[in-house]
């Protein structure tokens, strides 16, 4: 039988992304309109680890919907990776009688409040925000639309200089191991090429694709990067090779960085966000344990992270072959 959840905890952990504190009202709120106490955790398992907590009510989420970062902070924890770490976690959550945990984040996060919950029996629910994209348990994670926005914005904006200079610009964009943010934001933005770790187009062949963009009368090319494309060692020696082989053109790398960290969440996020965590709350209550949440075919579901963590999130092909279509 599984036992009474009174006290929640919440923390956000790894990289932020925008609608995490739309995730944290709604685990304080969903907590409230239960009756059980939320106990939020500052600097994700780091803050478990050295006690560093606060109490969340309705009134105390106020006005947090619409900022991006996380109010709880976020970290990554060295600590909670050694046994040692986790059982100083496991002992501050016993002294403040939390029976449970929603935990905000990435696979890194899962991963490890499943070994957390392995250890201790502690109930854990997983909750996906990550810019990235990359968990498999899901179509979408908190963040991923805002900062697809935020790069179209500034490819947009980059496009205007880059027509206005005949130049070719290539812009790297977020995504680790995953081509998400690039491949999308290059068929909105219009990009000539988007190369991301998942397709690897080769030297020759992305020379080829802009030799035939310039005979066929384009003066400024767009190149959406991935920071995990493998084509070169990093985006500034692709740019230099580009400029060797390809002297006419003018070329230009901008990084957009941790820009597409921030900003204000966009409604499709503050709602998933609201959403996944509202379920997540209800799960707890309903005595699972050990799970994500996830949105599939615009339904929230749970599911196992062994099954939300698997690595079978390829990036869409039809989007690749679009791609091609429309860089002509």
């Amino acid at each position: 039988m599984a036992k009474e959840i009174r006290t929640i905890g919440v923390m956000t952990s790894g990289g932020d992304s925008p609608g995490m504190n739309a995730a944290i009202r709604a685990v304080a709120r969903a907590c409230a309109y239960y009756n059980v106490k939320c106990i939020g955790f500052y600097r994700g398992f780091q803050g478990m680890i050295e006690g560093d907590h606060c109490i969340l009510n309705a009134r105390s989420v106020r006005n947090i919907i619409s900022r991006g970062g996380t109010i709880l902070k976020s970290a990554r924890s060295k600590d909670f990776r050694t046994p040692e770490g986790r059982k100083k976690a496991a002992e501050h959550l016993k002294e403040i009688d939390v029976d449970a945990m929603i935990l905000i984040g990435g696979d890194g996060t899962f991963r490890g409040g499943q070994i957390f919950s392995e250890e201790y029996d502690i109930p854990v629910i997983g909750v996906p925000g990550t810019i990235d994209n990359d968990i498999a348990g899901t179509n979408y994670t908190i963040g991923y639309d805002t900062a697809l926005n935020t790069v179209i914005d500034a490819i947009d904006k980059i496009r205007d200089t880059a027509s206005s200079h005949d130049r070719l610009f290539f812009i790297e964009v977020m995504g680790r191991d995953s081509g998400f943010i690039a491949l999308n934001t290059g068929v909105g933005a219009g990009a000539e090429e988007i190369l991301i770790p998942e397709e690897d187009m080769g030297l020759d062949r992305l020379l080829e694709s802009l030799k035939r963009s310039k005979r066929s009368g384009k003066s400024s090319s767009i190149v959406v990067v991935s920071e995990g494309d493998k084509i070169g060692k990093n985006v500034f020696e692709l740019a230099d090779y580009v400029t060797e082989n390809l002297p006419d053109y003018d070329v230009r790398v901008t990084v957009l960085g941790h820009v597409q960290r921030g900003g204000s969440p966009t409604c499709f996020d503050r709602t998933l966000a609201s959403r996944l965590c509202v379920k997540a709350v209800e799960l707890l209550l309903d005595g699972e344990k050990n799970v994500m949440v996830g949105l599939l075919n615009n339904e929230v579901k749970m599911m196992s992270f062994e099954e939300g963590l698997k690595e079978d999130h390829g990036v869409n092909k039809e989007l690749l072959r679009i791609s091609d279509i429309l860089s002509t």
